[in-house]
């Protein structure tokens, strides 16, 4: 079966009102729940994504296969009963045969070298739920309670699932846009399972999530394209906020977000929906995405561009002591930008975007441009490669001309197109896949893509250093060094502007490897 839930965590000081709200005027008695979670020594099962478990519900105990879906909210998942004992059963993976999720299971473990499964951790819960019925359909809030045990470390669990009973997914997703802003939760992909084996590995966070491939057919229509770049632009955004929200992360996890709302706001202006919802996704994409602007360039400022200043500072004979500080005043920490309601909103407003039923997302899909728009007469829906082959047409031209007068532009310009080239090159990355595949067009994309990548890199350079020239303007009478961090960075402009040349010129002379 498939179980459709989102996990939430609860705020340490909100528990009491997260679970008096659960428990309403019944009062439910809170469930104890015991689990053993197994794996491989090597952690098969959860690199491939399956959870394996035998937990005691009361005084029976229940086998439970599970593992996630495409879409962020949907689990695949395969209960056994095994009855009442004293002792906790063995994990038999036979019982899943037969199941889709089973045969996952199946295919990993007949893999050769794994090992025997064994109990890596456990999980010691106490749960209350409630029944409630919306305009969508009923959903179960669950309120756990508890920690997670690998060894000696422990982990606390304080969170609230929501899980649908009966009716649409957007049950859910209504329910939790209700008790987000009301207890200050966020949002929280990472399962118990996954928790469990960060804990058995001696491990605090998973790393960053990257951008993963897209890969469209030419049969596709328009919306299912827009669908599975909606997928890999939501699961960058989603993972990565979740791990943020949690309050351990790394500056990776943070840009890799930045980076990921980037691809999702090129996805929205490749397609060009002009629906409320997806403008509406759109605009909050662009306020996180500012938002979380400071401490990446906090970042930057604190890193490697004050270790170059830093040396030059040294070479110069002035004396030791730390570069002069370029960095803003701290703005709010990443965790509680994620974790403010608008940013949670966006968050619920992509997966809705993923589950709602094919008629609703039909109003919602791609616009016919002014290229194609004579398709639309006719009566015959436009094909996928014919539109976005018009845009990328007149996006690489816009870029291509800015790309030839690079040295004339000032910074504004040049920070322009920056955002030109960002879009470009994700949207060629989206949907490359689209266009013949022979050998020769596969190598005309990886030769039309290769000076973006460099040149992007560059580029974002030359951003980071009109960034600090700014903040160190600002610094000029509190901190004689300021002086030398402005001539030292000018000269540095000039040499990424130099050397930016070679990727300009392949670029503005690149030719389009898409056709319609």
């Amino acid at each position: 079966m498939q179980e459709v839930e989102l996990k939430f965590q609860v705020p340490a000081e909100r528990r009491r009102a997260v679970d008096a709200a659960v428990a309403g005027t019944e009062r439910p008695r809170r469930v104890r729940l015991q689990a053993a979670y197994v794996d491989t020594p090597d952690r098969a099962l959860a690199l491939a994504g399956i959870a394996l478990r035998v937990r005691r519900e009361g005084r029976l105990w229940v086998q439970t296969l599970k593992g996630a879906a495409a879409d962020g909210m949907t689990r695949l998942e395969h209960n056994v009963a095994l009855g009442a004992s004293t002792e906790p059963p063995v994990a038999d993976p036979v019982l899943h045969a037969g199941t889709e999720i089973g045969e996952r299971l199946a295919k990993v473990l007949g893999a050769q070298g794994h090992g025997a499964l064994t109990v890596l951790y456990r999980t010691d819960i106490l749960r209350r739920t409630r029944l409630l019925t919306t305009p969508h359909g009923d959903v179960e809030l669950a309120f756990d309670d508890g920690q997670v045990i690998a060894g000696d470390a422990t982990l606390p669990v304080c969170e609230l699932e929501i899980e649908l009973k009966s009716g649409l997914p957007l049950a859910v997703i209504d329910t939790a846009k209700d008790w987000l802003p009301r207890f200050g939760l966020w949002l929280d992909t990472r399962s118990k399972a996954e928790r469990g084996d960060l804990l058995a590995r001696g491990q605090t966070m998973a790393p960053a999530r990257r951008a993963q491939a897209v890969v469209l057919h030419k049969s596709m229509t328009i919306e299912e394209a827009w669908q599975a770049v909606l997928r890999s632009c939501a699961d960058q955004v989603i993972v990565n906020a979740s791990q943020i929200a949690s309050g351990a992360h790394t500056d990776e996890h943070v840009h890799q977000l930045r980076v990921g709302l980037r691809r999702l706001r090129s996805a929205l202006k490749l397609f060009g929906s002009e629906s409320p919802a997806v403008l509406k996704i759109g605009d909050a994409a662009s306020a996180l995405f500012r938002n979380l602007g400071t401490a990446r360039d906090q970042a930057v400022i604190d890193g490697e561009l004050a270790a170059d200043l830093a040396a030059a500072l040294r070479q110069a004979g002035i004396a030791e002591g730390p570069p002069p500080s370029a960095a803003a005043s701290p703005g709010p920490a990443p965790a509680d930008t994620v974790r403010v309601p608008a940013s949670q909103a966006l968050l619920l407003d992509l997966l809705a975007a993923m589950i709602v039923p094919a008629e609703a997302t039909a109003e919602a899909a791609l616009i016919a441009s002014p290229d194609t728009a004579s398709s639309s007469v006719t009566g015959a829906a436009p094909k996928p490669r014919n539109t976005l082959a018009a845009r990328l047409n007149r996006w690489h031209r816009q870029a291509a001309a800015d790309a030839k007068r690079f040295t004339d532009l000032d910074d504004d310009a040049r920070h322009a197109l920056r955002k030109r080239i960002k879009r470009l090159r994700y949207a060629v990355e989206f949907c490359g896949s689209l266009f013949d595949r022979k050998d020769s067009r596969a190598q005309a994309l990886r030769r039309y893509l290769k000076p973006m990548r460099v040149l992007q890199e560059r580029l974002g350079a030359l951003n980071d250093g009109v960034m600090a020239m700014q903040a160190f303007r600002e610094r000029r009478d509190t901190d004689p060094r300021a002086w030398f961090a402005l001539g030292w960075l000018a000269a540095r402009q000039e040499r990424l502007i130099a050397d930016a040349k070679p990727e300009l010129k392949a670029f503005a002379k690149a030719e389009p490897f898409w056709k319609a």
